[in-house]
C-alpha cells in the first residue's frame, strides 16, 4: 500500500511541520473548549445554588394554588425549570416564562430521568424531551419530597460552540500560512542539498567508461557544523579520489595505446622480413628436404597472421588515439556489393544473399575503414558457420539513419559470449585455439570504426539465427548516386 506521505525529503519536512502544528493546534483546541466548558459550567452550578430553589420549593402548594401560593418567580431566570418529587413520582412541573411560570407536562422518560436525580445539592446534567440540555440539582423538601431546579445549557454550548469556531478558523488560517511559509523555508534551507544532488547527477551522466573524463569542481558547501556540509565534503572526498582513479587509468591507458602502437609499428619490419626471406627460400630451386620445405611453409603462414595481427593493432591504437579519419562521399552499396563478391569467392560453399534499396545510399566517411568493417562482418559469418549457411546482407536507409546487417542461420553465439563479442581478442573457443587463423580482433575493428563514424554496432544472436547490425547516425546519410552504372 502506497504511503499518503509524500516522498520527497522537502515535501516530508513541510508535511511534518504541518502535521505537528495541527496537532498542537488540536490538542490547545480540545483544551481551551474543555476549560470554558467546565468554567461556565460552574458559574451554572452558582446560580442554581444562589437561586436557593425557591421557584421548585413554590411549587409544594401549587395543588391548591391561590393569591399567596403562587410559585415564586421573582429573581429568576428565563427558562429556570422546576419540579416537585413525591415518593419518587413527579407531582408538579414548571418552567419560568416571561416572568411568569408555565405548568409543564413531562414524558414519562423524563419523569424516570428527574426521579433518577440524586438529592444531594450537586448538579447534575439531563436531557428534557420537552425542553433539552438541562443543569439540575435536587435537594429535600419541607413536606419529605425533593424539589428540583434546572437552568438551560443552551448559553453554555453555543458559548462552547462559538469558541470552537473562532479556534476553527483562526487555527485553519495558521496552518495554511505555516504550511506555505515552512514549504519556503525548507526550500531554500535544501538549496545546498539541491546542488549536491545536480552535482552527483551530472557525475551520475558523465562517462567513466573509457577516456579521458572531466570531472566538475568541488562544492561549495562544505560546513561541516551542518549535515548537507557533511555529505558536501564526503562528496567532494569521494569525486577527489574518483577524479584520481580516472586520471590513473587514463595514464595507463595512454602508455598502453603508446607501447602497443609502437610496438605493432616496429613489428612491421621483422616480420615483413621474415615474411620475405620464407618466401624467397621456398622459391629455391634446388633440392629441399620436405621436413624444411614444410617448416619454411609454417613460418611464411605464420608470418602472415601475425602481420595481420600487427596491423590490426596498430589501426586500433590509432582510432583509441582519435586519429582524424576520411571524410568523402561512400557509395555504401557499392562498397557492400565488393565486399559480398570477395566474400562469396573466399566462402564458396556458404550462400550469399542481399537486401539493397532500389536507389543507391551515400554516406560521408572513410570508405577503406568501412569496408574493412563490413568485410570483418561477412568474414566472421564464413569463419564461424558451417558450409552451407545462408548469409543475408541488408541494407536500408531512411531519415533517422543508415543501417547494415548481416545475419545467418548458423548455429549462433554462445549466450555467455555475447556481450564482449566486440571486445579484443575475445574468442568463442576458449582454448584459443588458432586453426581458423583468426586474430579475435575482427569484431573490435568493427565496433571502433563504426563508433568513430558517430554509430553503433550491436549483435542479437540465438540457435538457428545471428544477426550483426550496424547504425551510422542520420548526419553522415547523404543522397548519392552509383559512379559505375550497375544496378541493385
Amino acid at each position: 500500500m502506497r504511503s499518503p506521505l509524500p516522498r520527497t525529503l522537502h515535501g516530508q519536512l513541510t508535511a511534518g511541520l504541518v502535521i505537528l502544528l495541527a496537532l498542537a493546534c488540536f490538542t490547545v483546541g480540545v483544551i481551551t473548549a474543555l476549560a470554558l466548558r467546565g468554567f461556565l459550567m460552574g458559574r451554572l452550578d452558582e446560580q442554581l445554588s444562589a437561586s436557593g430553589g425557591r421557584f421548585a420549593a413554590s411549587l409544594e402548594h401549587e395543588a391548591e394554588p391561590d393569591a399567596d401560593n403562587r410559585p415564586d418567580t421573582r429573581g429568576q431566570a428565563e427558562s429556570t425549570f422546576g419540579a416537585r418529587l413525591l415518593n419518587g413520582a413527579v407531582t408538579q412541573a414548571a418552567v419560568v416564562d416571561d416572568a411568569t411560570d408555565h405548568p409543564l407536562a413531562l414524558a414519562s422518560r423524563d419523569r424516570r430521568a428527574l426521579a433518577d436525580i440524586p438529592a444531594d445539592g450537586n448538579g447534575h446534567s439531563i436531557r428534557l424531551y420537552a425542553l433539552g440540555e438541562y443543569r439540575v440539582t435536587a435537594a429535600p423538601g419541607d413536606d419529605q419530597d425533593t424539589l428540583i431546579t434546572g437552568l438551560p445549557l443552551h448559553p453554555v454550548e453555543e458559548t462552547v460552540h462559538r469558541l470552537e469556531a473562532v479556534e476553527a478558523v483562526l487555527f485553519g488560517t495558521a496552518l495554511v500560512a505555516t504550511g506555505i511559509a515552512g514549504a519556503l523555508w525548507v526550500r531554500i534551507s535544501l538549496r545546498p542539498l539541491q546542488r549536491v544532488t545536480a552535482q552527483a547527477t551530472e557525475v551520475a551522466g558523465l562517462p567513466l567508461a573509457s577516456g579521458e573524463v572531466a570531472m566538475p569542481g568541488p562544492l561549495p558547501d562544505t560546513d561541516p557544523r551542518t549535515e548537507v556540509g557533511q555529505v558536501g565534503t564526503a562528496l567532494n572526498h569521494m569525486l577527489g579520489h574518483i577524479e584520481d582513479a580516472l586520471t590513473r587509468r587514463q595514464a595507463g591507458e595512454e602508455r598502453l595505446r603508446h607501447f602497443a602502437a609502437d610496438a605493432s609499428h616496429e613489428l612491421r619490419t621483422p616480420v615483413a622480413n621474415i615474411r620475405g626471406h620464407a618466401e624467397l627460400a621456398l622459391r629455391h630451386h634446388g633440392p629441399v628436404p620436405a621436413q624444411v620445405r614444410h617448416a619454411l611453409e609454417r613460418i611464411d603462414g605464420e608470418s602472415q597472421r601475425m602481420t595481420r595481427l600487427v596491423d590490426d593493432l596498430l589501426l586500433l591504437a590509432r582510432l583509441d588515439a582519435g586519429r582524424p579519419l576520411e571524410h568523402e562521399p561512400v557509395d555504401l552499396t557499392l562498397l557492400i556489393l565488393n565486399a559480398t563478391d570477395d566474400a562469396r569467392a573466399a566462402g564458396p560453399t556458404h550462400h550469399w544473399l542481399l537486401d539493397l534499396p532500389e536507389e543507391p545510399v551515400t554516406v560521408t566517411g572513410d570508405a577503406h575503414r568501412l569496408q574493412q568493417a563490413i568485410g570483418n562482418l561477412l568474414a566472421n559469418a564464413r569463419t564461424h558457420t558451417p558450409p552451407g549457411t545462408e548469409v543475408t546482407v541488408t541494407l536500408a536507409a531512411d531519415r533517422t539513419g543508415v543501417s547494415v546487417d548481416v545475419s545467418d542461420n548458423g548455429p549462433g553465439i554462445p549466450e555467455e559470449l555475447q556481450p564482449e563479442v566486440f571486445v579484443r581478442f575475445a574468442r568463442g573457443d576458449h582454448a584459443r585455439s588458432r586453426s581458423t587463423g583468426s586474430t579475435g580482433l575482427g569484431l573490435a575493428i568493427v565496433h571502433a570504426v563504426i563508433t568513430a563514424h558517430g554509430g553503433t554496432a550491436t549483435v542479437t544472436s540465438s540457435p538457428g539465427r545471428t544477426a550483426f547490425r550496424l547504425v551510422l547516425p542520420a548526419g553522415v546519410v547523404r543522397p548519392g548516386r552509383r559512379t559505375d552504372g550497375s544496378g541493385s
